[in-house]
Formats: structure tokens, sequence, C-alpha cells
């Protein structure tokens, strides 16, 4: 994550245990392209549970204004991927948006 983001960008999303690797993939070529091409970072994160799996996506931006260039204006909007219906259990209705307060990650 870059020195210079202020915000980061929170999405979630969740799907049956059984689709899970056909979803990481998925998200892995259609979702993160974009977010590598415009925000400063960006972190994909999943949990096996025993009966389904989150993936959180955080995008790191420099401020509000950045983010909403990418999102068409709102900064909460969510960008659905074509199949994301037929892989989550529910569409998210939004992102969350939080100011980073502390950025400091361990040093190589």
């Amino acid at each position: 994550m870059s020195d210079n983001a202020t915000i980061a960008r929170i999405w979630r999303g969740r799907t049956r245990r059984d689709l899970a690797d056909a979803y990481e993939p998925y998200l892995r070529r259609e979702g993160i392209p974009p977010l590598q091409e415009k925000a400063l970072g960006v972190q994909l994160f999943r949990e096996d549970r025993e009966e389904e799996t989150e993936f959180v996506t955080i995008s790191y931006w420099p401020d509000v204004e950045a983010m909403a260039s990418f999102t068409g204006g709102d900064p909460h909007k969510i960008h659905h991927l074509p199949r994301d219906e037929e892989f989550l259990v529910e569409l998210p209705k939004r992102v969350t948006v939080m100011q980073i307060l502390v950025n400091q990650l361990p040093r190589d």
C-alpha cells in the first residue's frame, strides 16, 4: 500500500463454500485488474468457513475524490461483476469507505 493512501474502500462478498474455488479466479481476473489500474494498492482476502466463504477486497486511494471518479460519483457505489449474482449468496448493497488513521506496514 502506498504511503499516500488516506482512504480505504472495503468490499465484502460471500459465496457458498462449494462455489468459492470457482469464484476466486473469476474475482482475480475480472474484479482486481480495474482496481490495480486506478487505486494506489489493492488486497484480496479469503476466509473459508464451514458453509460459506467470504471474500474481502480492500483498495487504497489518495482521497475520496480519486475514489469517486473510479466509481462514477458515489464512493459507496458497488461495481457488481457480470457473474456476481450467480456466485454470491447476496449482492452487497454498498462498500465501506474508511479514513486511514495509521498507515504502517512492516518493512523488509
